[in-house]
């Protein structure tokens, strides 16, 4: 019935790189709960007033102590994310009734999220509550991972095992990036010429002031400031190869942005909504995670919408619209091209290559977009994808039933 996000913002030198994950996850936790979280939002910061004591029991859709559960996905953070969530989810109003859990699926982490809070309450368990998704790649940089957290396994065993895949989960994303560029014969200037695209479809999104509905500013930052304006094909062929260096296709220009961000989502049975006369957003139908080998992790999405959208009884052509992340140039074009889908149908706002790829942010990111879009344009099916680490894909339905007031 809500669904929010912060502004996407770069690592390290954007607006929110100062700031620690249980910042931006409070931040959209307190809004998603709110009628008009934009407007709560600016009227706090003008007041100069800590957000939950300017925030009157009429501003809520729900009151905070109606909430069952919290699930917030995230992939860098320490284990210690546990506590800093909890602390974050009570700073933001929501009472210690409320229950929260975290979850890593690594890229999927922030839709999987909202998937245990949907499942839970598909199953009874619960009738209300939020999933979440939250990454300061400041806080914790990706680079910094196998450093500090590498791998607890027997390595000899691992390397003697007869399933040589294992050891392949080790291999870096980017190099993985090449790998499906070199097995599917990708072409530089074809994944340049996406790049460009995303960044074009994004400058034009938020000129036009498409994003403003879904974000909730934290402070003064209010918009994502990874999006170039102006950026060509010609200009992203002067980037050199990272990865492989003399005949690789994948570069910083044609790759996903670090960033840092959070998104949530506000989730409850029909019959609470009903109840409560509040208007659905939109419905989730279904849900799957596909394997794939990880060394070509990227392909994700080939084998995960099928998957899902089997579960709805839907085909490709059925879906009005398309979240996929793009993590590489390289897999999102592949994904497309492979699947037969319609460009114009894919993520026609832009994707991560533009606006960034907050990891355990971005599957809850895609669904705020992705249910804006729809209701905006008047669609009523979409889908939610991405490829995931170590290999694997997820998916997602949903579906805007019918085009109601907005909160």
């Amino acid at each position: 019935v809500q669904a929010i996000r912060t502004p996407l913002c770069r690592a390290r030198k954007g607006g929110l790189a100062k700031l620690p994950p249980s910042t931006l996850l409070s931040t959209v936790l307190r809004g998603v709960l709110l009628k008009n979280p934009q407007q709560q939002q600016e009227q706090t910061e003008e007041a100069n007033v800590a957000a939950t004591s300017s925030i009157d029991a009429d501003d809520y859709i729900l009151s905070p102590e109606s909430i069952q559960d919290i699930c917030v996905g995230n992939v860098l953070s320490p284990p210690t994310a546990a506590v800093s969530f909890r602390m974050a989810s009570l700073a933001s109003n929501i009472p210690h009734t409320t229950s929260l859990s975290t979850t890593n699926r690594q890229c999927s982490s922030g839709l999987q999220a909202i998937a245990n809070i949907a499942h839970a309450i598909q199953c009874g368990s619960i009738d209300i509550g939020i999933g979440a998704g939250v990454e300061s790649m400041s806080t914790n940089p990706m680079h910094e991972l196998y450093e500090k957290f590498p791998p607890e396994v027997d390595w000899d065993e691992m390397q003697k095992s007869c399933n040589k895949e294992a050891m392949d989960c080790l291999i870096p994303m980017g190099v993985t990036s090449e790998n499906v560029s070199k097995k599917y014969g990708l072409d530089r200037r074809t994944l340049d010429e996406f790049a460009a695209r995303s960044h074009e479809k994004a400058a034009r999104a938020q000129s036009l002031g498409k994003f403003k509905l879904e974000i909730i500013p934290v402070g003064d930052v209010a918009q994502d400031d990874g999006i170039r304006p102006g950026t060509t094909a010609d200009k992203l062929a002067r980037l050199k190869p990272v990865f492989d260096k003399k005949n690789g296709s994948t570069t910083a220009g044609n790759s996903s942005q670090l960033t840092d961000g959070a998104a949530a989502v506000l989730l409850m049975s029909r019959e609470e909504a009903t109840k409560r006369k509040l208007p659905i957003l939109g419905v989730w139908k279904s849900f799957a995670v596909e394997g794939v080998p990880p060394k070509i992790m990227g392909v994700g999405p080939v084998y995960a919408i099928p998957s899902a959208l089997k579960k709805a009884s839907l085909s490709t052509d059925d879906i009005d619209v398309y979240e996929i992340n793009e993590a590489f140039a390289t897999q999102a074009h592949y994904s497309i091209q492979m699947l037969g889908l319609d460009p114009s149908k894919v993520n026609p706002n832009g994707g991560a290559i533009a606006l960034g790829h907050p990891l355990g942010c971005t599957g809850a990111r895609l669904v705020v977009t992705l249910l804006n879009e729809m209701r905006r344009e008047k669609q009523s099916l979409g889908v939610v994808s991405m490829c995931i680490g170590t290999g694997m894909g997820a998916a997602a339905v949903l579906e805007v039933e019918g085009i109601r007031s907005a909160l």
